[in-house]
C-alpha cells in the first residue's frame, strides 16, 4: 500500500518537471541569437508505478525527469558540411579565376591587342622605309613592348600564385586551431557526460567548429560509445569522436589530434618550371605525406590546390626505358607516353631538379635533358635519394611521373600557355630574321632572346646566343618570365635581317612580307589553332568558362545551403512565439502542480487533526 502522503510525493515530482522545463525555456529565450545554439527540451517519462496487490493494479508514481536534450537532426548537419565543403571550393576558385580574368583583360589601352596592333603597325612601316634607322628603332621598341607585357603578365601570375601559397598555409593553421579545440572539446564532454548529464552547450560549440572545418576541408564523423574493458554490455556514458578529413584521412581521435605542416619546397624540388619560389608540400606530424591531391578532397582547400596546382592534367608521364651509370649520378631514360611532351615547346619540366616517382617510388633528380628520339633522360640525385635506381627498373619498363595530374586550368596551367606561345613565337620570328640579311650584307641578327640566369654567386649578364636554341631544348629555356630582344639590335637596328637576299639593295624588305604574312596566316603560324594576334582571346575564354562554371556552381550550392540551412534551422533554432507558448504550458503545469500540493495539505491537515489517522 502506498503512504497516505504518497500524493504529495506525485505532486513535488510534477513542480520538478515543470521548474525544469520552465527553466530550460528561459535558457532557449535567452540564446535566441547565439551563433551555434541548439535548442534544448526537457525528456520526460511517466515513473515507475507501484504495483498494489489489490484488484485495480498499480498506482502512479508521479513523473521523473529524464534529460534535459538538444534538439537536432544529424542527418541535416551531414547535407550542410557536405555541401558547404563544395560552397568553399567554387567560393575560391571564383575569386581567383575572376582575379586571373582582371591579369588577362584587355583594357583596350595597354592591353596585349593594343601591344600587338603596334607590334604589327610598325613592322607594317619598315616595309615603306626599310632603309631608315628610326623605322627599324620604332619596331624594336614595339617588340620590347610585347616582350615586357608577357613578363609583367607572367610575374603578376606567379605572384598571384605565391598569395594563394600563403593562403593555403593560413588555412593549415585554422584547421590545426580547429582540431586542436575539437580534441579538448571531446574530452571535456567526455567528462561532464559520463556522470550521466548530457554536455548541450560543449556539443553545441563542437558542432560549430565542425561547419566551420567543412568550408575548408571535407569532413567526415563518426561517434562511439565507450564500453567498460571489464564488462563490455556496460556503457560507460563517455564516447570516442572521430574526425576525418581530406578523403577520410583520421586528424581526430577522442582527447588526440594530427598537427598539419606546411613545408617550402627547396628550388631543386619545384614541380613545374615556371611555379614561384616556396611552395608549400603539407605533411602530418609524423613525417608522412598529407595528400593533397585526393579526389575526394573538398573545401576551399581543393579550390586553392587546384588554382596553385592545376595544370589541366598535363603532368610528366613515361616508362623506363633504361638505367645507366653516369659522371654525375645515375641516368634514367624515359619513354614519355603523352605525345605532347615531344614537343619541348609545351613541357614544363622544373630546369632546377625536383621530385620524380618511379613505381610509386619517390627518387629526385638534379638535371635532365632532352633526346631527340622523343625520350628524356634524368640525372638523379643518388646522394639525396633513400635508394638507387637500378636496371630493373628498365626491365620491367616502370612507370614515371613527376608532379600530379590535376583536372583544373589553374596558375601552372596559364603559364605554361604563356610559355608555349612566347617559345613558338620566338622561334618564329628568329627564324625569319636569321635566314635574311641585315643593312650589311651579313646574316640578320637573332631577334627574341632571354637573359641567361644568375649561377652561384657569379652573375652571367649575357643573353643567350641562336646557338643555343638549336641543341635539343631548343626554346625551353627562353619563357614568359624573360623573354626580351636582341641587345645587339636594340644598339645598333639594321643588323636587323629585312632583306631576303645578301646583294639586293637596303630598300629590300622580303623578311618583313614573310613575316607580316606568318602573323596573319594560320597555316604559317598558329597557336591553338589561331592567329599570333589572336593568342590572349584563346587563354582568355579558357579563364572565363572556368569564371562563369565557378559563378554559377557557387550560386547553386550556395542556394542549396539557404535551403539546407532553412531546414536545419527549423528543427534546432529557438522560435520565440513557440517558446512563449512552452512557457505558458509550463506555467499552468508548475500552478496545478502547487495547487495539488496545497489541496493535498489541506485533506492531510484535515485528516490528522480531525481524525487523528
Amino acid at each position: 500500500m502506498p503512504s497516505q502522503f504518497f500524493g504529495l510525493s506525485i505532486a513535488s515530482s510534477g513542480i520538478r518537471a515543470a521548474n525544469a522545463a520552465l527553466n530550460t525555456t528561459a535558457n532557449n529565450i535567452a540564446n535566441t541569437h547565439t551563433d551555434g545554439y541548439s535548442r534544448q527540451q526537457v525528456t520526460q517519462e511517466a515513473a515507475s508505478p507501484l504495483r498494489l496487490f489489490t484488484t485495480y493494479g498499480c498506482a502512479g508514481a508521479g513523473v521523473d525527469t529524464i534529460a534535459i536534450e538538444r534538439v537536432r537532426d544529424q542527418f541535416y548537419d551531414l547535407r550542410f558540411r557536405n555541401n558547404n565543403s563544395t560552397l568553399g571550393e567554387y567560393d575560391i576558385k571564383k575569386y581567383y579565376t575572376d582575379t586571373i580574368q582582371q591579369y588577362l583583360d584587355d583594357d583596350g589601352d595597354t592591353g596585349f591587342a593594343t601591344i600587338f596592333d603596334e607590334f604589327l603597325s610598325t613592322l607594317q612601316s619598315v616595309t615603306t622605309s626599310s632603309s631608315i634607322r628610326d623605322a627599324k628603332a620604332a619596331f624594336i621598341a614595339s617588340a620590347q613592348k610585347l616582350a615586357e607585357y608577357f613578363n609583367t603578365t607572367a610575374g603578376n601570375l606567379q605572384a598571384l600564385q605565391k598569395d594563394i601559397n600563403e593562403e593555403i598555409k593560413l588555412r593549415v593553421e585554422r584547421i590545426n586551431s580547429i582540431t586542436s579545440e575539437i580534441a579538448t572539446l571531446n574530452k571535456q564532454i567526455n567528462v561532464v557526460e559520463m556522470t550521466g548529464t548530457i554536455a548541450n552547450q560543449l556539443r553545441d560549440k563542437r558542432d560549430l567548429l565542425l561547419d566551420e572545418l567543412s568550408e575548408i576541408v571535407d569532413v567526415e564523423t563518426k561517434e562511439y560509445p565507450i564500453t567498460d574493458p571489464y564488462n563490455p554490455e556496460r556503457e560507460t556514458g563517455g564516447t570516442r569522436f572521430i574526425v576525418s578529413i581530406a578523403g577520410n584521412q583520421p586528424i581526430v581521435d577522442g582527447g588526440e589530434y594530427h598537427k598539419l605542416e606546411c613545408r617550402s619546397r627547396a628550388d631543386n624540388e619545384k614541380i613545374n618550371q615556371s611555379d614561384a619560389d616556396g611552395l608549400y608540400d603539407i605533411f602530418w606530424d609524423n613525417g608522412n605525406d598529407f595528400n593533397l591531391n585526393n579526389a575526394s578532397m573538398g573545401g576551399a582547400l581543393k579550390g586553392l590546390v587546384a588554382m596553385r596546382d592545376g595544370n589541366n592534367n598535363k603532368a610528366f608521364g613515361g616508362l623506363v626505358q633504361k638505367v645507366t651509370k653516369g659522371a654525375e649520378g645515375t641516368e634514367v631514360t624515359v619513354e614519355v607516353t603523352r605525345d605532347f611532351l615531344k614537343n619541348l615547346n609545351k613541357c614544363n619540366l622544373s630546369d632546377t631538379g625536383g621530385s620524380i616517382t618511379i613505381r610509386n617510388t619517390v627518387y629526385y633528380y638534379k638535371d635532365w635533358k632532352y633526346n631527340e628520339d622523343g625520350t628524356f633522360t634524368f640525372i638523379m640525385d643518388d646522394a639525396k635519394c633513400d635508394t638507387v635506381v637500378t636496371a630493373a627498373a628498365a626491365s620491367g619498363k616502370w612507370e614515371v611521373e613527376v608532379g600530379t595530374d590535376i583536372n583544373y586550368q589553374g596558375i601552372p596551367y596559364y603559364l605554361s600557355q604563356m610559355n608555349e606561345f612566347v617559345r613558338a613565337f620566338a622561334s618564329k620570328v628568329n627564324e625569319i630574321f636569321t635566314s635574311g640579311f641585315d643593312k650589311y650584307g651579313n646574316a640578320g641578327a637573332m631577334f627574341f632572346t632571354a637573359r641567361k640566369p644568375v649561377a652561384g654567386s657569379s652573375i652571367l649578364d649575357s643573353q643567350y646566343k641562336y646557338e643555343d636554341f638549336l641543341d635539343a631544348d631548343q626554346y625551353y629555356e627562353l619563357t614568359a618570365f624573360n623573354i626580351e630582344i636582341n641587345d645587339a639590335l636594340v644598339k645598333d637596328p639594321d643588323l636587323l635581317g629585312t632583306k631576303s637576299e645578301k646583294d639586293i639593295g637596303v630598300e629590300q624588305f622580303g623578311q618583313i612580307t614573310e613575316l607580316i604574312t606568318a602573323m596573319q596566316d594560320k597555316t604559317k603560324f598558329n597557336f591553338r589553332n589561331a592567329t599570333a594576334k589572336e593568342f590572349l582571346q584563346t587563354l582568355l575564354s579558357d579563364v572565363a568558362l572556368n569564371t562563369r562554371n565557378a559563378k554559377d556552381f557557387y550560386d547553386t550550392y550556395y542556394g542549396i545551403a539557404v535551403t539546407i540551412e532553412n531546414q536545419r534551422m527549423s528543427i534546432s533554432s529557438v522560435d520565440e512565439d513557440e517558446e512563449a507558448v512552452n512557457m505558458v504550458k509550463f506555467q499552468n503545469s508548475f500552478t496545478l502542480s502547487s495547487k495539488m500540493i496545497q489541496t493535498l495539505t489541506e485533506i492531510y491537515d484535515r485528516l490528522i487533526l480531525e481524525t487523528g489517522v
